[in-house]
C-alpha cells in the first residue's frame, strides 16, 4: 500500500495533541500493529515537540505553521518535518545522558531508537528545516 498524507499545524505546545491524532489516524489506514504505532508516534511527537521547544525557542505567539507529511512506498515509511524557524544545526543535536535521570532532553534518543534514520534535508525552499525520519516496515 502506498499513502501520502499531509497537514500543518500551528507552532505551539497545544498541537501537539493534534499532531498525535493525525499520525495515529494515517498508521490506523496503513493497518500498523499497536506497539509500531505507539512506537511511530512518539517518535513524531517527539520531533514536533523539538521544533516548538528548539527551531521557536524565544518565540511568543508565532502565527507560523509546522507541516508534517506522512509517506509510506514500497514499506519505506518517510515523515517529513517542515518548519520556519531558528535553521537547525545538525552537528549541535544530542540527547542528554541516559544516567542523568531527570525529565526531558531524551527526544532524540527515543527517536534515533526508533526510526531507522533521521536526517536534516536542505532541499525545501520555502522552508528553514526539512527533518526527514525514515523506517521500513
Amino acid at each position: 500500500m502506498n499513502l501520502t498524507e499531509t497537514k500543518d499545524f500551528i507552532v505551539h505546545t497545544k498541537s501537539l495533541k493534534e499532531v498525535r491524532v493525525f499520525s495515529r489516524e494515517v498508521f490506523d489506514k496503513l493497518k500498523l500493529d499497536n506497539e509500531l504505532k505507539d512506537e511511530l508516534v512518539l517518535a513524531i511527537a517527539e520531533a514536533a515537540q523539538n521544533i516548538v521547544k528548539h527551531a521557536y525557542k524565544g518565540v511568543e505567539d508565532t502565527k507560523d505553521h509546522m507541516q508534517i507529511k506522512i509517506s509510506l512506498n514500497d514499506n519505506q515509511l518517510e515523515i517529513g518535518f517542515f518548519d520556519k524557524g531558528k535553521p537547525v544545526v545538525a552537528e549541535n543535536i544530542q540527547h542528554r545522558k541516559l544516567d542523568d535521570i531527570k525529565p526531558g532532553g531524551l527526544g532524540t534518543y527515543f527517536i534515533k531508537q526508533i526510526m531507522d534514520d533521521a536526517v536534516f534535508k536542505k532541499d525545501e525552499q520555502q522552508w528553514v528545516n526539512h527533518l526527514v525520519l525514515t523506517k521500513k516496515i
